[in-house]
């Protein structure tokens, strides 16, 4: 359900960081978890920012027939854990299939390179709020692991 404000819908916002490489791919995705929202995706939209994204639950294929620009594509498993990439996923294509897939994330091209994401990557997918109280809860863990190893 999204929350509403002045009377209007907002779509809740999703952070993606990359556990495994220790960075952010986005602020600012869309979760699309309805049929409706799956089946329009990205069509209509003139162009992706640089910090946008699309993340199609569930999905294991996706398609950018009547999508206007090209995409940077990563498939990931029922934990997040990356089991595909596709770099730079021109228009008016469809996607493999990936039946192991639960989800895809749609990015702006060049996301993966400038991340180095990789195949077995671990991705933190959640609202700013909670993004927020993991990675200090994990940087506290860290701090506190350091301190009793040295």
């Amino acid at each position: 359900m999204c929350p509403k404000e002045g009377g209007l819908l907002e779509k809740q916002k999703y952070c993606v960081y990359n556990e495994s490489r220790e960075c952010f791919l986005s602020l600012n995705v869309n979760r699309a978890d309805t049929t409706f929202a799956r089946l329009k995706g990205m069509i209509g939209r003139l162009r992706l920012k640089y910090d946008e994204g699309l993340w199609m639950v569930p999905s294991s294929g996706v398609h950018t027939i009547g999508v206007l620009f090209p995409l940077d594509l990563i498939y990931l498993d029922e934990n997040y854990r990356v089991i595909h990439l596709i770099e730079f996923f021109r228009t008016f294509r469809i996607a493999p299939l990936r039946t192991n897939a639960e989800s895809v994330l749609q990015l702006p091209i060049h996301t993966i390179y400038s991340s180095q994401t990789q195949l077995g990557d671990q991705l933190l997918i959640c609202p700013p709020e909670e993004m927020e109280t993991r990675l200090s809860e994990e940087t506290l863990y860290r701090n506190n692991r350091k301190e009793r190893v040295g």
